[in-house]
């Protein structure tokens, strides 16, 4: 269905919880880190379970809940870093190094073959457990301020703080020992470690692993509640990855004691915005470009005068426009160079992914839609779908255009950002036929109050390049 389709379609009633939002999002967070699909979901089960057994107090449930299903929110925030370290694809890179042993020193425990033995290879060539400290401190601190933002308490944010320290105090940011590290945190590590062995080497590696790092890396308190719920068979329940997507996500969604209730609209707007800032900070070039096509677009909206409630769309819709594009390597993103044929696949799919991750989310149908149609054009050149003008709504040409106006004029890797009088000019040579005419008169109404607008310019920039500049 396509965003002007929806304007006959049957819609829902609003009502979301704060459950169905963050378990929906989450499957962009298992972008980040390259990891098996539904990870975030499936460690919540496994930890919520290993909570029971542990009695975890009333007052903790929730805050667990959450910091199992957010536990990676701070991820992003070291793409570029590890990048850099890396040199090529961070998103394999945070999926191999799940599986290093950072207290045996030139002894990777990475599979044996593929990617994940390159990553070892360079591992043991340069990077350190220094250089590796320095990236956990910034996702750790990251993860942590996100989740007070949203209110999910102080036992979610510590717990999300303190995920990669270690019960013999080896661990980072603060090399925490036994029961100084919180209980939360202790869950959640071992809840991540059964997802990330078991779905890549099965089930009894995954326990077998956890014996063996017990005392070292995990509480052997918890590590005995564990291999008690594994014997009994009550462990692995809806968290094999062969297992329906749909089941397990309804099994994380049973275990929320709160009632579903409608989230005020400013909770909701507090979400996108920080999952809007989750995206942009996976790449400098990118920082802040989402909320920045989000006040386009606002400001687009309004100037044409679209009701209260269209407008709070078209905003929450800019806001989380490119979440797929946590699917994107920094290698991609960050290349000053043409991309190659290959590389461009990935680019073109991460509209497609934004749909399929904001669509899990009832109310959020249409905005995921219209979200995932930002990079549609007029005359049928955009991706994913090559759309064409009888098939976008005006929601989705708004964010088309504030889209286009945010790319160009943001510094990118392969050039600085274009001043604003040359990128509407820019613009103005693409409307009608690719950019709605209408919306790129409300963007320039909206942004005339620049001091920095003296005169709209007519763009002299080649075409291949104008495409490169603002396909991505």
């Amino acid at each position: 269905m396509t965003s002007a389709a929806f304007r006959n379609a049957q819609q829902s009633d609003g009502s979301i919880s704060l459950s169905e939002i963050i378990s929906a999002l989450s499957y962009a967070l298992d972008l980040t880190e390259g990891a098996v699909h539904g990870h975030a979901l499936r460690s919540c089960l496994l930890g919520m379970r290993i909570a029971e057994e542990a009695a975890l107090p009333a007052d903790q449930t929730s805050g667990l809940y959450f910091a199992l299903l957010l536990k990676d929110i701070g991820c992003s925030s070291n793409a570029s870093r590890m990048c850099q370290i890396m040199g090529g694809d961070d998103r394999a890179m945070e999926a191999g190094v799940k599986f290093e042993d950072w207290a045996k020193p030139y002894r990777p425990n990475l599979p044996n073959s593929g990617p994940a033995a390159k990553f070892a290879r360079i591992f043991r060539m340069g990077a350190t457990p220094q250089g590796n400290n320095k990236v956990i401190d910034l996702h750790s601190d990251r993860g942590a301020g996100i989740l007070s933002k949203l209110g999910m308490g102080p036992f979610a944010a510590d717990a999300v703080r303190s995920l990669e320290e270690r019960w013999d105090g080896s661990g980072d940011p603060d090399s925490l020992k036994g029961e100084q590290i919180p209980l939360l945190a202790r869950i959640c590590a071992i809840a991540q470690h059964l997802d990330v062995f078991s779905t890549n080497r099965g089930a009894q590696n995954a326990i077998d692993t956890l014996v063996e790092r017990s005392g070292t890396w995990f509480d052997p308190q918890l590590v005995r509640i564990v291999l008690s719920l594994h014997h009994r068979g009550v462990l692995w329940a809806n968290c094999s990855s062969r297992d329906s997507e749909e089941d397990t996500r309804q099994a994380v969604l049973d275990l929320d004691t709160g009632t579903r209730h409608q989230l005020e609209p400013s909770q909701i707007d507090q979400i996108c915005e920080a999952f809007a800032d989750v995206v942009d900070a996976k790449s400098h070039f990118t920082f802040r470009h989402s909320q920045g096509v989000a006040d386009a677009a606002f400001g687009i909206a309004k100037t044409m005068g679209l009701s209260p409630d269209r407008v709070q769309m078209v905003r929450r819709a800019a806001l989380l426009h490119d979440i797929g594009k946590l699917g994107v390597s920094n290698a991609i993103l960050n290349k000053r160079s043409q991309l190659t044929a290959e590389e461009w696949k990935s680019v073109y799919r991460h509209p497609r992914i934004t749909r399929l991750i904001l669509e899990r989310v009832a109310p959020f149908r249409e905005m995921a839609v219209i979200a995932g149609e930002h990079h549609e054009k007029l005359d049928g050149s955009g991706y994913p779908d090559r759309l064409r003008a009888r098939d976008l709504s005006i929601e989705s040409r708004i964010i088309a255009v504030a889209d286009v106006y945010g790319a160009l004029s943001e510094d990118r890797p392969y050039r600085p950002g274009i001043q604003i009088n040359e990128t509407l000019g820019i613009m103005a040579n693409l409307a009608p036929y690719q950019l709605d005419g209408d919306c790129l008169d409300a963007l320039i109404s909206a942004v005339s109050g620049r001091r920095d607008i003296v005169s709209i310019p007519p763009a002299h920039r080649a075409g291949s390049s104008l495409a490169y500049a603002s396909a991505i």
